[in-house]
């Protein structure tokens, strides 16, 4: 089986799809508009390709910007005479999605990720339309998430597959980190600081804690970068709690694991519907910690409330830091949790099994 993924060649998702397919057996090839940061393909004998002439501002949701794709579809086409593929795998509806649906080849699976059926649709008709046609000419649309496939039906009649991000959890398990002398509980997320990832509620609820209970130990831990970084420090100066609080920069894939398990509890309490998956929800679940996530997007679909973790209100400061609360003087529920959490994810997203999904969904395409 060739299978062809047109996709950002820098996304650690798709860098992770490619090398699961790859890890199968099946002969894998990358198309990509970007041009890679890093050599992590070669090991896996993954083909890449990237089209010679493109210019910045491919990727701009203005319908203007989007014939620039025009100029990319012969590219394609040539890629896919050479490459030869079974299927086509086009990850992002708005995008690539366009590029796939201009080639003409079939079979074509079309996985939405977000934006593009949350947002792109409603910034005109034209991108309505736009966002129709690509899953028209797909032959299947897979979404990570009920929710989000709920979003995507407005725009087709097709069935919509759920096809889940999985968890390795050989690699994403409890471990202590011997570097560190636990003195601190330690509350902190694993985030791009964005806006959409309601950073600066998490920095409210835990400054509610911290000074409810000064004379108990608490950190704050905030692991990525993005362009709130500044305007988070600066707010937690503000609240307090600088002194508590440590910001990294950006950690590599590699190190992700080592900072869940530097958690007792992690919080992600997006504010945006288009958080569609909580992939490190569930990363921290299969390290055993228990979670805290706000009720939007995808996020309570991998939560089981009460027993994996909480769900609380979006925008909600003072909820957030009742939960943590209750987590924080019940070590015997932080345990539970994180438990039930593992389990939850061995059973329902492990790795290998989801690998298996999107190749089942690969072979049923070519079987008809």
């Amino acid at each position: 089986m060739k299978i062809l993924l047109l996709t950002d060649i820098n996304s650690s998702h798709s860098r992770k799809w490619a090398k699961g397919l790859a890890d199968r057996g099946i002969r894998v090839g990358v198309f990509s508009i970007s041009s890679p940061t890093e050599d992590w393909y070669t090991a896996s004998s993954i083909e890449v390709f990237i089209p010679v002439k493109f210019k910045p501002g491919v990727f701009s949701s203005g319908i203007f910007h989007k014939i620039k794709y025009l100029k990319l579809v012969h590219s394609l086409r040539k890629v896919i005479l050479a490459f030869n593929p079974d299927i086509l795998h086009a990850h992002y509806a708005s995008s690539y999605g366009l590029l796939a649906a201009l080639s003409g080849f079939h079979p074509l699976v079309t996985s939405v990720w977000g934006s593009d059926v949350y947002d792109f649709p409603k910034e005109s008709i034209l991108h309505k339309a736009l966002l129709k046609f690509n899953l028209k000419q797909s032959d299947q649309v897979l979404s990570t998430s009920k929710v989000m496939a709920s979003e995507t039906s407005h725009y087709t009649k097709k069935d919509i597959l759920i096809t889940p991000f999985g968890i390795n959890t050989s690699e994403f398990r409890p471990e202590p980190d011997t570097a560190i002398i636990k003195q601190n509980l330690v509350i902190g997320t694993i985030k791009t600081l964005e806006k959409k990832y309601g950073v600066a509620y998490l920095l409210r609820a835990f400054s509610i804690l911290f000074h409810k209970y000064p004379d108990i130990p608490l950190k704050l831990l905030i692991v990525g970068t993005g362009s709130l970084q500044k305007e988070l420090i600066d707010l937690a100066e503000t609240l307090g709690i600088a002194g508590v609080t440590e910001f990294t920069s950006a950690v590599p894939f590699t190190e992700v694991v080592r900072y869940h398990n530097r958690l007792d509890i992690y919080v992600a309490v997006s504010i945006d519907p288009s958080e569609s998956f909580g992939v490190a929800i569930l990363e921290a679940s299969a390290c055993g910690k228990p979670v805290v996530v706000s009720n939007t997007g995808g996020l309570p679909e991998v939560v089981i409330d009460g027993k994996t973790g909480m769900v609380v209100p979006v925008k909600d400061a003072e909820k957030t830091a009742a939960a943590l609360e209750e987590l924080l003087f019940d070590p015997g529920l932080r345990q539970s949790m994180g438990e039930k959490g593992r389990s939850h994810v061995q059973e329902n997203y492990e790795w290998n099994d989801c690998v298996q999904q999107m190749i089942t969904v690969y072979e049923n395409l070519m079987s008809k």
